[in-house]
């Protein structure tokens, strides 16, 4: 038995439970809908494109960090995992006729999960970059900038990058936001930011709301959902609508699976043309994010 093998063992059974609860979960922030309907169809000849051992596993299993809503993060039962990300897995698995399985990995290891086929993917808000497209390939699918979360009220007057210069922020490790504040540095004429990075947004986001970090740095889509859901607003605002470097996410796949690859862009060509796609992210209302076309490693600009 190869250790593929073993592990979509693993995923079909020990992880059944968490499997079925992702792709029928809650559609709405308050976790109280299902899967919007999408109105998918099974295509078989895109199910014929997948790698054998999948086929054989029954599942494709996906890496993400579940602490990024709206894009990926945990219900209020604190174990199914919720938001657009398996919403929109759900919808490729039925087009492919196939389990997407969404497990929990720490981002600051999930691409190099995905490189050593620990795991068959990642959908996890991965911005897609010439950086990253070296350790894999890329089937982009959403698109967004940087945004600058405080607290409500905004006690430091933080409005702009130049005004995080003396302030602490915190962020999550392996993100952009971390490229983005090291290439800010230039901008402060005194003291620089003090960067502090933390396993979890999650993680990053109790610092900016116990006064101990003056701002952290999101994606729009999660920024926003801070500031006007309703169990975050009171603690939290963005500093200003601007988004810093947009970029777009992409499904991560090993540089050596290019059927699944390729299989998986089909199925999301698919959901474009059936208007699938856009219900998902409608559901979640970041369609503003929506990509009118699916790309491959289209992060090199």
């Amino acid at each position: 038995m190869t250790t593929r093998d073993i592990r979509h063992g693993i995923a079909a059974c020990a992880l059944m439970a968490t499997a079925l609860a992702a792709v029928t979960g809650c559609g709405t922030p308050s976790g109280a809908a299902t899967v919007p309907e999408t109105g998918s169809t099974f295509d078989q000849a895109l199910h014929d494109r997948l790698p054998a051992d999948v086929q054989e596993a029954g599942a494709i299993t996906v890496a993400t960090d579940a602490s990024y809503a709206p894009a990926s993060f945990f219900a209020p039962d604190g174990r199914t995992i919720v938001g657009f990300e398996p919403d929109l897995g759900a919808a490729l698995g039925e087009v492919l006729g196939i389990e997407l399985t969404f497990v929990v990995t720490d981002f600051g290891v999930i691409l190099d999960d995905v490189e050593a086929n620990r795991v068959d993917a990642a959908i996890s808000a991965v911005t897609d970059t010439a950086e990253r497209e070296a350790q894999v390939d890329f089937v982009n699918y959403f698109s967004a900038g940087t945004s600058i979360v405080v607290q409500r009220g905004n006690p430091h007057g933080i409005t702009d990058l130049a005004h995080l210069c003396g302030e602490v922020v915190a962020v999550e490790v392996g993100t952009v936001q971390v490229d983005l504040l090291e290439r800010s540095q230039s901008r402060c004429q005194g003291e620089p930011i003090d960067v502090q990075t933390h396993e979890t947004n999650d993680d990053a986001l109790v610092e900016l709301r116990t006064g101990r970090a003056a701002a952290v740095l999101n994606d729009y889509p999660p920024a926003v959902y801070l500031a006007t859901n309703e169990r975050t607003s009171a603690d939290y605002q963005l500093a200003s609508d601007t988004q810093y470097e947009p970029g777009l996410y992409g499904i991560a796949v090993a540089k050596d699976r290019t059927q699944l690859r390729d299989a998986l862009q089909g199925a999301l060509e698919r959901l474009l043309a059936s208007g699938g796609y856009e219900r998902v992210l409608t559901e979640w209302d970041v369609v503003a994010g929506a990509v009118d076309h699916v790309s491959v490693n289209a992060g090199r600009g």
